[in-house]
């Protein structure tokens, strides 16, 4: 991804933010036969406070992929939309798209079975929540065999980034009137989650 210094995003705070509200990324490896890409749902590694993910692939997915042997990029995709040069008033302006993004480098480390279960684990408690019918990885009728059979059919992984480029192109470039006009015009198209990653952004721009 080409970086542009007006829309960089180096905060690691603001990057693991954006992982951990949009946890559903794209693989992404050069094999023998080309590209393949792969999707899966990842999270931060509650044992680290960098950029450092785990998550799991079915099998063989990890053959495919050279989970461990090869480079892999990691795409994390946030909030984005269309932009009407409508909302920029009468001057000359084409369209544009904003978004945040975020690209993670690096080979990754093969979790033991003990690690990728308490990986899988961890990620259906994190998706189920906590509510009184929250049903859990080992709730039954779940037991430890159907769990175990489970566990080895997935290959976790842990990846701590060499490379990282993430962008937030949110009309940083306009004034912060053509951005309010912006923001305004989306959350009345009721794209809420757009608007408020714009409105985010702005306040950061001019908090002291």
């Amino acid at each position: 991804m080409r970086q542009n210094p007006s829309f960089a995003m180096t905060d690691v705070g603001e990057i693991r933010r954006l992982i951990d509200l949009n946890p559903w990324v794209t693989l992404i490896s050069q094999t023998d036969d080309g590209l393949i890409a792969s999707h899966y749902a990842v999270m931060l590694d509650d044992t680290r406070d960098d950029l450092t993910i785990v998550g799991h692939v079915g099998r063989p997915d990890d053959a495919i992929l050279g989970l461990g042997d090869r480079e892999l990029l990691v795409v994390v995709q946030g909030p984005h939309g269309y932009i009407t040069p409508r909302w920029y008033g009468d001057v000359p302006a084409v369209p544009t798209w904003n978004f945040v993004t975020a690209h993670l480098s690096g080979i990754p480390e093969l979790l033991s079975p003990e690690e990728n279960l308490r990986v899988l684990e961890r990620l259906v408690e994190h998706f189920e929540g906590h509510g009184d019918d929250a049903r859990g990885l080992y709730a039954l009728p779940n037991d430890a065999a159907f769990v175990e059979r489970l566990e080895r059919g997935t290959v976790g992984f842990r990846l701590t980034p060499t490379r990282v480029t993430a962008k937030r192109k949110l009309s940083q470039n306009r004034s912060a009137e053509v951005v309010d006009t912006i923001i305004e015009g989306l959350t009345a198209e009721g794209r809420h989650e757009l608007s408020a990653e714009m409105r985010r952004a702005a306040d950061a721009r001019v908090r002291p």
